[in-house]
């Protein structure tokens, strides 16, 4: 393995670590308390190092792995959070949207496959309002406003159909997992499980996808 890669993947470690104990105490719980560590602790730090260990590995371009690498590290983050407090915060979501911008302008960027920009823009606006709408009838909260600026911004940086994938994915990922902690016992159908980390984790598996020719 690329040393880079294995240099990075301690650091994401680290880093998935920082981002578990950021989540305990930020955004400030309601009443006040702070998480001690437990079973997201190391859902967050063995994403981190898998994270931050695969940018060199798919990314060869210096300026690549610098984007995608504070990319990741922000997914990070947001993994954290929407596990600690069922939360995508905005000023870690919004930036995605400069970042995704700076990407169509620039015009270099692999994962939009050149596709053209209104392309990316459309898919981006549309299909998180389209999952939004959709969620409605199951409720307040099945398909938040967070999740809807989270692909919006993915979808800007990663182009139309990397987005459609990191859905599919996510949503493929939420079923299984659900499953499992139904037949585990260990939820009910009435159970509120976030839908955020299965969509960080498609995204970033489908900005890993590689380029096409």
């Amino acid at each position: 393995m690329e040393p880079l890669a294995v240099a990075l993947g301690l650091v994401g470690a680290v880093w998935g670590f920082v981002a578990d104990r950021i989540s305990a105490r930020w955004p400030a719980h309601e009443d006040g308390s702070v998480r001690r560590v437990d079973w997201r602790t190391p859902i967050v730090v063995i994403f981190g190092a898998l994270a931050l260990a695969a940018v060199p590995v798919r990314f060869g371009d210096s300026s690549e792995r610098a984007l995608f690498g504070a990319v990741f590290a922000a997914l990070v983050l947001l993994m954290a959070t929407d596990l600690d407090q069922r939360l995508l915060p905005d000023v870690v979501i919004l930036p995605l949207f400069v970042v995704g911008a700076a990407a169509l302008v620039w015009g270099g960027d692999t994962l939009v496959n050149r596709q053209p920009a209104w392309l990316a823009i459309a898919v981006a606006i549309g299909l998180p309002l389209v999952l939004y709408v959709a969620s409605l009838p199951f409720g307040e909260g099945a398909f938040g406003g967070g999740d809807v600026k989270f692909l919006a911004g993915i979808g800007l940086l990663t182009g139309a159909l990397r987005l459609v994938l990191a859905v599919f994915v996510g949503a493929l990922l939420s079923g299984v997992v659900i499953v499992a902690l139904l037949g585990a016992k260990r939820i009910t159908l009435k159970s509120y499980v976030p839908f955020g980390p299965f969509l960080i984790i498609g995204a970033i598996w489908a900005a890993l996808l590689p380029a096409a020719s």
